[in-house]
């Protein structure tokens, strides 16, 4: 029987990219579930300084809202050029959590003016695991991804800041935006990519108690 993971994301893109990476490492015996799928509870205010701090805010408390082992992740965007924000505030950048339109339509107006070699950026991500089942109760990983800010949006693929996005090491000519990438090239070299397979060991062991 399969231990169900609660994955404390309503967005079906996380769910389906952690099932990607459980499929690509062969490990069976983990469900993961939405916090769709499960009572809804008070989620913990998301108040802290850190990218790891915020993904043990969120994994706590699913963990302890519903008894299952939880994984969250907190990630974000920081700017060379504006001494690391949006940060933890990516989400809400523009003041509207999760209006990624405003988000990148506000981030666009702060660099319009920045050359590009002061463009540089990179995705971060921290994951924690928590609960039942996880190797010393809890596991954090973190993930980056370097590149820098496009001048405009290109793609229409990802969320977030995906299209102003451009991934550095690509052949010149040839760059994408993290928006126009392949789920399985996003997988391989995106910052929440990154720190999910290091995960692989503790999620290894939780499937193993199935």
């Amino acid at each position: 029987m399969a231990v169900r993971l609660l994955v404390a994301s309503r967005n079906a893109k996380k769910l389906a990219e952690l099932q990607r990476v459980l499929d690509a490492e062969g490990i069976s015996g983990i469900e993961p579930v939405s916090l769709a799928d499960v009572p809804d509870f008070p989620e913990a205010p998301e108040d802290g300084a850190t990218f790891v701090e915020n993904a043990l805010i969120k994994a706590r408390s699913g963990a302890r809202a519903t008894g299952l082992a939880c994984l969250a992740d907190d990630s974000g965007l920081t700017v060379d050029a504006l001494n690391g924000m949006p940060g933890v505030l990516s989400a809400r950048w523009s003041g509207r959590h999760g209006d990624d339109a405003a988000n990148n339509e506000l981030l666009l107006a702060q660099l319009s003016d920045v050359p590009d070699e002061r463009r540089g950026a990179a995705f971060v991500s921290a994951c924690a695991l928590v609960g039942p089942g996880v190797p010393g109760d809890e596991v954090v990983e973190e993930g980056r991804w370097e590149g820098a800010v496009l001048h405009g949006p290109r793609g229409d693929g990802g969320f977030g800041y995906d299209p102003l996005f451009l991934p550095a090491g690509q052949p010149a000519g040839a760059e994408r935006a993290a928006a126009q990438l392949t789920p399985e090239e996003k997988d391989a070299e995106s910052h929440r990519g990154r720190a999910l397979r290091a995960l692989v060991p503790a999620l290894r062991e939780l499937a193993a108690g199935a």
